[in-house]
């Protein structure tokens, strides 16, 4: 009889088309295998209603639970765990991304082999409500990480430092994100011949975009421009472009660009001159966007932190800086302006890293011996 299970049942509270690191790792793990020809599922939450609650996106099937509530960053859906069982007794491999509240039980409770990947630690804002959560969902990794079969982290260098080391340590692989790049861009975001540095990410308090907004202002260059990229109208766990508006003040060189679609994607990278990922805490732990960034030949001003320094510091495409370090950032971005690195080598060196072949061969390889254990 033939196999009709799913090669691969993935296990996530948002997916595609919200937009952050954490899904469009999942977004790009499971698209990549469903074009080898792999059987791959995708379990979601319907964190907007207008999404349909089945579907099938570049080869992957989606389904999506139906959502009572949301709570800060998380969502309150209690079908999504009986969606993901199910899902799982019809499967060689659950992959469930962490953090998530349920991960827990739907790792105690899969009728399959489970591998975790865990992106971060969770990160909130002070409050009573945001601490309890935050204890729930470590709790809840915690448990998951007993009983996976392998715990996937982004790098040995933020695993190290994560307040979950003690349980990923027993059952780590290391494997990257798989960063694509986007080609054949036009400068279309360029203000003039003047030195151009960019972001792009969601306008959240973790990302840091307002001592980025600092160290530019410091720079005595009318020419300069500083162009921001990414939503502050639909964030999980609200944004904080307000403070980062007042930070301009009005300066001109400043602009804020909202939500850069992918078709846009390679035009506003081909408009800089240098990436900056300004991250303050250690929810950052990677950042795909600086080496899209440095595979388009932009060097990256990236934060001193676990994980986010990997790609700068293995690959020498860039500088580093202190968090929160607003003559830091300063200087690292004049030094930039003024010693360029070789951005032919720089792309080189990221797509022998980073490139998604490599990670998609890393995933599947894994997948293969936990199904086969």
């Amino acid at each position: 009889m033939p196999d009709d299970r799913d090669d691969l049942v993935m296990a996530l509270t948002y997916y595609t088309p919200y937009v952050s690191g954490l899904t469009n790792v999942a977004r790009d793990v499971a698209e990549g295998l469903a074009a080898r020809g792999r059987r791959v599922t995708v379990v979601t939450t319907r964190h907007d209603p207008s999404l349909p609650e089945r579907e099938v996106v570049n080869g992957v099937r989606v389904l999506r639970a139906p959502v009572l509530a949301k709570l800060g960053k998380g969502t309150v859906s209690p079908q999504f765990t009986k969606l993901v069982m199910d899902a799982s007794a019809r499967a060689r491999v659950l992959n469930a991304h962490l953090p998530m509240l349920e991960a827990g039980p739907v790792t105690r409770l899969a009728k399959c082999p489970v591998v975790l990947t865990y992106h971060c630690d969770v990160s909130l804002p002070p409050g009573v409500v945001n601490t309890v959560q935050g204890k729930v969902i470590d709790a809840s990794s915690r448990t998951a990480m007993r009983h996976a079969a392998a715990v996937v982290a982004t790098s040995e260098d933020y695993a190290r430092h994560s307040r979950l080391w003690p349980w990923i340590a027993p059952r780590m692989s290391t494997i990257p994100p798989p960063c694509a790049p986007v080609e054949g861009g036009a400068p279309t975001y360029r203000d003039g011949s003047g030195f151009h540095v960019g972001f792009l990410g969601r306008i959240v308090e973790e990302k840091g975009v307002e001592f980025l907004v600092d160290g530019f202002r410091a720079i005595d260059d009318p020419d300069a421009r500083l162009l921001i990229g990414g939503d502050f109208a639909a964030v999980a766990g609200g944004s904080v472009v307000e403070r980062v508006r007042s930070r301009i003040a009005g300066d001109p060189r400043i602009k804020l660009l909202g939500f850069i679609p992918d078709e846009k994607l390679a035009d506003f990278y081909a408009s800089l001159d240098v990436f900056a990922l300004p991250s303050v805490n250690a929810f950052e732990a990677f950042g795909i966007v600086q080496v899209v960034a440095m595979l388009a030949g932009v060097p990256v001003l990236a934060s001193d932190l676990p994980g986010v320094r990997i790609p700068v510091t293995e690959t020498g495409f860039g500088k580093i800086v202190k968090p929160r370090d607003v003559a830091g950032i300063t200087a690292a971005l004049t030094g930039l302006r003024d010693d360029r690195p070789d951005s032919a080598e720089g792309a080189a060196k990221a797509r022998e890293l980073y490139g998604v072949d490599a990670v998609i061969d890393a995933y599947d390889a894994l997948f293969e011996k936990v199904a086969a254990q």
